[in-house]
């Protein structure tokens, strides 16, 4: 491992790993099954319209910080990040800008 990785770093980047299989894992088995996806999200009762929403404000929360820290730090690339929420999933996007962010920092403190 390199010296840019360092544990916050890895632990962000395992969480990004465990976040991309825990979710394409029933990602994958909505499509093999031939799921409405977007109407199981949202037509399943208030339970799981309340889940929706609270990822979907966590989700926008998470993109303009990553806009706004990016730029504060000079990361480049943050749309990549952002298209990954809702193409990928957030538990995946987030952790792995994170681990990126991390990455980021630990070589600007060495410059």
């Amino acid at each position: 491992m390199t010296a840019r990785w360092n544990g916050r770093a890895t632990a962000y980047l395992v969480l990004a790993l465990l976040g991309l299989i825990g979710t394409w894992t029933f990602n994958v088995i909505a499509i093999a099954t031939h799921r409405d996806y977007v109407g199981d999200w949202v037509g399943s009762g208030p339970a799981v319209l309340s889940l929706t929403i609270d990822v979907l404000i966590a989700a926008i929360a998470s993109a303009v910080f990553m806009v706004i820290e990016s730029r504060r730090i000079g990361m480049r690339f943050v749309w990549v990040y952002i298209v990954l929420i809702p193409v990928v999933a957030l538990a995946f996007a987030l952790p792995l800008f994170l681990a990126m962010r991390e990455r980021c920092l630990t070589m600007r403190s060495r410059e």
